[in-house]
């Protein structure tokens, strides 16, 4: 057990993970030895999904199959990350032993890979519209082939704000309310989103649970980033509070994700942009609602711009958990 007290034990090793993660990422050559903590869980869950998801099962099996697989991967991946920290907090007790907790919870944001593929985006769309297609390529689901430059920047920036809310501030969140644990848990149930939370035939009933369990974990985050976005917008040239609070208050419930649209809207308010709306998908075209009621030709400058608040609202975000922290250390 830790020597310094909840919640300031958990503040600490979020903050730790925030700035470690923030210097220096996931290093590749790290990255080429181990490979990640994402990729661990993903075998994990791809091996349940090959014994478990059978052909031969009715839909009610698949998705009783599916919370089996879900119980299952938090449990294991939880129980290891509580037999670290525990391990880890006995050790070296105190300070030092946070320290050590949060470098290994450096692993769970992905602020500086985000703003890294973003930035490429932006530089490749500068240079022509087929690099922008390229680049976009590698960080959205939808067909490059199909996007003029508005859409590529759209796509850029809209992945930008859904990100920032599922990829830092949720899994940031999760770690300053339950230590390593807490952070971990979070990217097991969003890794199974991401694999197998899909309505397609193979995926819609036996990842019911995981999709659930995303939407349900990720509500916090979803109206914080958008809290830290609109905080942001206050203290970034050319950005608008005012405008961000109207377009969360209009358009968020509107999106088809019950948290995407709450920092969509908020940054597409902010920057006096429309984001989302109709979409293709696999060949398939999703009339979405639109987030802000702003300019939708947009540019590779916007993209800049998007980077440029997504960056304040990482600041405002470490500021707020050292604020919190000092707050609980004075207490």
């Amino acid at each position: 057990m830790s020597l310094v007290p909840w919640p300031a034990s958990t503040l600490v090793t979020a903050l730790v993970a925030l700035a470690l993660e923030g210097a220096v990422g996931w290093p590749a050559p790290l990255y080429a030895a181990i490979g990640h903590p994402v990729t661990w869980i993903g075998r994990l869950i791809g091996g349940f999904d090959r014994v478990l998801n059978r052909d031969d099962f009715g839909a009610p099996l698949r998705r009783a199959a599916g919370v089996v697989t879900l119980i299952a991967v938090l449990a294991i991946t939880g129980g290891i990350a509580w037999g670290l920290q525990s391990g880890l907090e006995a050790l070296v007790p105190g300070f030092a032993g946070l320290l050590l907790v949060g470098i290994l919870a450096a692993s769970l944001p992905a602020q500086r890979s985000l703003d890294t593929h973003v930035r490429a985006v932006a530089e490749a769309l500068e240079r022509d519209l087929p690099a922008g297609r390229r680049a976009v390529s590698m960080i959205v689901g939808r067909d490059p082939s199909r996007l003029d430059e508005a859409g590529v920047a759209r796509a850029a920036i809209e992945s930008l704000a859904e990100n920032f809310s599922d990829g830092i501030v949720a899994p940031l969140f999760w770690t300053a309310a339950a230590g390593l644990p807490g952070g971990v848990l979070y990217k097991a149930a969003n890794t199974a989103d991401s694999m197998i939370g899909h309505r397609t035939p193979r995926h819609e009933a036996f990842g019911w649970a995981a999709a659930r369990c995303d939407d349900l974990v990720n509500l916090p985050a979803s109206r914080l980033s958008a809290l830290w976005l609109v905080l942001a917008a206050t203290i970034t040239p050319g950005a608008d509070a005012r405008t961000a609070i109207a377009a969360i208050r209009r358009d968020a419930g509107s999106h088809r994700s019950p948290n995407a649209g709450w920092p969509e809207a908020a940054m597409a308010g902010a920057l006096g942009l429309a984001l989302a709306g109709p979409r293709v998908y696999e060949g398939e075209v999703y009339d979405g609602a639109w987030m802000g009621d702003g300019r939708r030709d947009l540019v590779a400058a916007d993209v800049r711009r998007a980077l440029g608040l997504y960056r304040a609202a990482l600041a405002v975000q470490a500021t707020a958990f050292a604020v919190l922290l000092v707050a609980f250390a004075l207490v």
